[in-house]
């Protein structure tokens, strides 16, 4: 079905002990439903000169309302100067997980 108002927020992070300390606070601050770690290896432009690095990326579940709390949260605790931080729209999902994850990121 679909749900506009879900997104999947893409954070890098320079290891598995930052992306798991970012993952921890986004769900425990319910910023997030979950949040899931994935190896990566990153090529970017940085400061004039090309980089390749290993990297972890955060996959995080919420809603669109929570990005900008996300965003600063993030910042806040991230120990890059300029962090990935990219909301991506959920085209559709099973309908009981949508209804978990928006449960999960309320005020309530």
């Amino acid at each position: 079905m679909p749900h506009p108002d879900l997104v999947e927020v893409r954070i890098s992070a320079p290891d598995a002990e930052v992306a798991q300390a970012l993952a921890e606070l986004l769900v425990t601050e319910r910023l997030a439903a979950c949040a899931q770690l994935v190896p990566v290896t990153s090529t970017y432009r940085w400061q004039g000169a090309v980089e390749t690095e290993p990297e972890v990326l955060v996959l995080a579940k919420t809603t669109a309302v929570r990005f900008e709390e996300i965003c600063a949260r993030v910042r806040a605790a991230h120990p890059y100067d300029n962090p990935e931080i990219l909301a991506v729209p959920v085209v559709a999902a099973a309908e009981p997980y949508a209804a978990w994850l928006t449960d999960m990121v309320s005020d309530e």
